[in-house]
């Protein structure tokens, strides 16, 4: 079985390499299901929404199945982020590393800097799981 882990803070900078001078990156878990780590990651991001610096992911344990790391968003009919204008959200990938992902998730959430109702994030699946809809 697979277990979840959502893990992230705040970091130096928005390359979010770094933690902040004197802190961890934290984890939380081991959650069962992607949707529990996802609801935990939910919770981190809406309490850290207005902080730049602040980033969290969904990771899955190292030594279960391969990962495959999924870019996910689209543009939402409001701030909620919960209802996609399309009716789905978009999924792009996979991709065999998180950098990988990370370096797509940047090229989406730039090209779409200017909409406030468009987001990105990076989803993570071990290989036998595959994206809603697929």
């Amino acid at each position: 079985m697979t277990h979840y882990w959502v893990v992230g803070g705040e970091y130096q900078d928005t390359n979010f390499d770094q933690p902040v001078a004197g802190t961890a990156v934290r984890r939380f878990g081991p959650f069962d299901t992607h949707a529990d780590a996802r609801a935990k990651w939910q919770e981190l991001a809406w309490s850290t929404v207005d902080n730049a610096h602040a980033r969290y992911r969904i990771e899955a344990e190292k030594d279960q199945s391969p990962q495959n790391y999924w870019v996910v968003g689209c543009s939402y009919r409001d701030t909620s982020f919960r209802e996609p204008v399309d009716g789905r959200e978009n999924w792009f990938g996979p991709f065999a590393s998180y950098d990988e992902a990370k370096a797509e998730w940047q090229k989406r959430a730039w090209s779409t800097v200017d909409d406030a109702l468009s987001r990105f994030r990076i989803e993570i699946l071990n290989g036998s799981e595959h994206p809603p809809g697929a």
